[in-house]
């Protein structure tokens, strides 16, 4: 194997900075890099040293109609690790978003929220 690991991935969001604060609030990331897209638009990195997620936005998003798991090429959630589970839990609860599917499984636990845009969060703990 080569050693390959996940730096990033780029989503479209309605407004790159109201998403880049909710991520930023609710799992003390912060803003890496943001500026004008290479293919237009407006784009913020908000992450930590090693890996982030790239909020692109060219000002006028369509949401699909189609389910995310059913959209051939969507993005059906995106995965974050956390140390205090509960603790993440509450925080995204007290910022008004609804969790769901909570399970615990080998060799963690998770739930899972949606944010504004309808982005699917997969939060998980491994302690």
């Amino acid at each position: 194997m080569s050693g390959a690991t996940l730096e990033h991935v780029n989503i479209t969001v309605s407004d790159p900075h109201k998403t880049a604060d909710m991520i930023c609030k609710l799992f003390d990331w912060r803003i890496r890099w943001e500026g004008p897209s290479a293919v237009g638009g407006y784009t913020i990195h908000v992450g930590n040293d090693d890996d982030y997620v790239a909020l692109y936005s060219e000002g006028k998003t369509q949401k699909s109609e189609l389910s995310n798991y059913r959209q051939q090429g969507g993005l059906n959630h995106i995965g974050i690790v956390v140390d205090d589970l509960d603790g993440t839990e509450q925080r995204i609860l007290d910022a008004g978003y609804k969790t769901q599917s909570h399970g615990d499984y080998e060799p963690g636990r998770r739930f899972y929220f949606l944010d504004r845009d309808g982005v699917e969060f997969e939060v998980i703990s491994y302690k």
